[in-house]
This record gives C-alpha cells, sequence and structure tokens, in this order.
C-alpha cells in the first residue's frame, strides 16, 4: 500500500509536520553563517537550550543520532567502552555509529523496560588495573526508553545509576530524545533531569513538530570538544536559522501540548485492553506497545492489513507493536484507529495463535 494513502499515521512521533505558525516563523527567520557562529537564530536557540537543560553551552546539529555519536566521540578512545540498556536507540538504530566513528564498543544490561539500577552499572563497569579490559568510559541513558515502552526514569534512578558511574570516573550521557515528554510528564523540569549528566540533548523533529534538528549540550569545554567533530561527522551549516526557527517556535508552543499526546495514548491503550489477542504494556508517555501473538499473525502482517485500512504503526519484532501518538494525531482519530484495530483482530479471530 502506498503510505500516502494512510489516513491515521502512528508509526512515529518523527512523521510531524510543521504547523502554518511553524512554517512562518521559519520563512521570516533571521539568519548567517552557522558554521562561523554567526546565524543570530541559531545563536538564540542554543542559548535557550543552554539554559533549559541548565548548561553552560549547546549546540545545534541535524539529529540527535549525531548528538549522540559527538558525544561518544568526546568521551571515548578507541577500544573504551559505553555501557547501555540492551534496549537503547544507539545499540540498534544508529548503524554502529560508536563503534565505526569513536572506536568505541558497548556493554549492555538488562534493564526493565529500558531502566537499569546502580547495582546493575557496578556489576558493568570493568575493573581498573587490569589493561586486558575495555576502560568503562560513558555511561548511557535513554529519556525517554523509547523500546522500554516509552519509558520515564525516575530521578531518583538517574541519581543513583549517575553517581555510581562518577565514583569510577565514567562520564554520564542522557539520549534526551524525549526528555521533554518526561519533563511535560511528571512536572519534573527537564534541568533537574540534566543536571546529573554531563552531555545531554533534546530532538525538536519529534513531539515538538519541527522538521530538523537536535541540540546538545555540556560545559564549555564539552561544546568546544564538540564543534570539532559535528563538523568532522559534516554535521556544520550555513544559514540554518531557517530550520533552528522551527526549533524555537516549537519550545515556544509545542511542549504543554505534549500532554495531548499523552492523553491521546491512554485512551487507546484504554481501548486496546478490551480487544482479545492483545496484550497491552502500561503506557507512561506518548507510545503504546501491544503484542499481537494472541491474533495468530506477525506484528509485521498486522502492520500491513492496518495499512490496507488507512492506520499505520511500527513493528519492534516479530510480535510486538508500537503505536506513537503526536501533534498530527487527533482524539477522533484515536478513536477511530481504535475501532479499526478491533475489526482487524475479530478478523483474524482473535486467541488462534496456535494456527
Amino acid at each position: 500500500m502506498d503510505e500516502r494513502a494512510v489516513r491515521i499515521d502512528l508509526y512515529s512521533d518523527t512523521i510531524t509536520r510543521p504547523t502554518a505558525g511553524m512554517r512562518q516563523a521559519m520563512a521570516q527567520a533571521e539568519v548567517g553563517d552557522e558554521k562561523e557562529r554567526a546565524d543570530p537564530t541559531v545563536n538564540r536557540l542554543t542559548e535557550r537550550v543552554a539554559e533549559l537543560l541548565g548548561k553552560e553551552d549547546a549546540i545545534f546539529v541535524p539529529s540527535g543520532t549525531m548528538c549522540n555519536q559527538i558525544a561518544f566521540r568526546v568521551w571515548c578512545r578507541p577500544g573504551d567502552e559505553i555501557i547501555m540498556d540492551t534496549t537503547a536507540h544507539t545499540r540498534h538504530f544508529e548503524t554502529g555509529g560508536p563503534a565505526a566513528l569513536s572506536g568505541a564498543s558497548t556493554y549492555t544490561v538488562e534493564g526493565v523496560r529500558g531502566v537499569y539500577t546502580a547495582d546493575q552499572v557496578r556489576d558493568a563497569i570493568r575493573p581498573t588495573g587490569d589493561d586486558h579490559f575495555p576502560r568503562s568510559r560513558v555511561l548511557l541513558v535513554e529519556q525517554t526508553s523509547n523500546i522500554g515502552g516509552g519509558t520515564i526514569w525516575p530521578l531518583e534512578t538517574v541519581r543513583q545509576v549517575c553517581a555510581t558511574a562518577r565514583e569510577h570516573g565514567i562520564a554520564c550521557h542522557m539520549d534526551g530524545a524525549r526528555l521533554l515528554n518526561a519533563m511535560v510528564a511528571t512536572g519534573i523540569p527537564a534541568r533537574e533531569w540534566a543536571g546529573h549528566f554531563d552531555s545531554v540533548w533534546i530532538d525538536f523533529s519529534k513531539g515538538l513538530g519541527a522538521p530538523v534538528g537536535a541540540s546538545l549540550a555540556g560545559s564549555r569545554d564539552f561544546i568546544r570538544d564538540a564543534w570539532r567533530w559535528k563538523l568532522q561527522f559534516g554535521g556544520g551549516m550555513r544559514q540554518a536559522g531557517i530550520i533552528a526557527a522551527g526549533a524555537l517556535y516549537g519550545l515556544d508552543h509545542h511542549v504543554g501540548r505534549l500532554a495531548e499526546d499523552h492523553a491521546n495514548a491512554r485512551l487507546l491503550a484504554d481501548a486496546l485492553r478490551g480487544i482479545e489477542g492483545l496484550q497491552v504494556e502500561p503506557v507512561e508517555t506518548n507510545m503504546v506497545f501491544f503484542d499481537v501473538g494472541g491474533l495468530g499473525i506477525t506484528a509485521h502482517e498486522f502492520n500491513e492489513r492496518l495499512m490496507e485500512r488507512g492506520v499505520r504503526v511500527s513493528y519492534i519484532d516479530s510480535r510486538r507493536v508500537r503505536a506513537v501518538t503526536h501533534l498530527d494525531v487527533t482524539r477522533q482519530q484515536v478513536a477511530e484507529a481504535s475501532a479499526i484495530i478491533r475489526e482487524l483482530a475479530s478478523g483474524c479471530g482473535a486467541g488462534k495463535a496456535g494456527r
């Protein structure tokens, strides 16, 4: 099916489109040479992000993946190791970036819904004094945990895991792709989470609805080094104020409304829990994960049949499906999608997983 025929797109919050107000702000943006630090709109954005996260400085780059890879390149040397949850985005969806760009390997721990403990960090840290081991160099926390289920890392758990890492001289990095979702859901300011990390970034092209961009923040020394790797990785831009204006508009107008996405996700989950053959996971933010194994079809087949009916989701493995609410999904569309999923499940013959 042609994806253009999809009427209700729950694939990801990355597929949001700029609103009319955002497009106008972008069209009117004041611009300069970003690589020369002379784009006034980019400079306003990075100052805003540094303030939001309680850091000394920040840079603007095309993507969150680049933020992660720049941070790893700053903190790591070839042969170093990054500790992360087994579900981490950078492990699965960044094309082996740590190994390719920094020569770093990953050490994964099995958290609960993407959240691990200080004891697990302690067990993962390599012994010092034995040159046979890689050097544990960076601890990665993903807020919220995507594949974990849109899970919010509790602030106390963040404090504990970062304190454990620092006891061993390990840098702490937050993949904050959906940190603002956590902030809105809990009421805890972003800087309270960010304060435990040496580097942290936020994304503008997900729930905030901007077309491009993310911003990485840290100390002035960290950002000075980050600029070098940003340029080496091809992240230097020229009149980037046009896209930075979209990010600023998102910060001004679309942060508080993330609560609507969370409410719509809960609405969807509540409706799906009443459908035989589906197992729905707890919902904390804007992501709804559910197992379709009880329908006797794979997650891929489930998505294909949904798309024939004008709804799109994403599939994580052979059984697990993800639906994401966002700026371009209304409450009415959530109700319609729920009805379509119920119809599809009924047609599959729910409960016939063994066929």
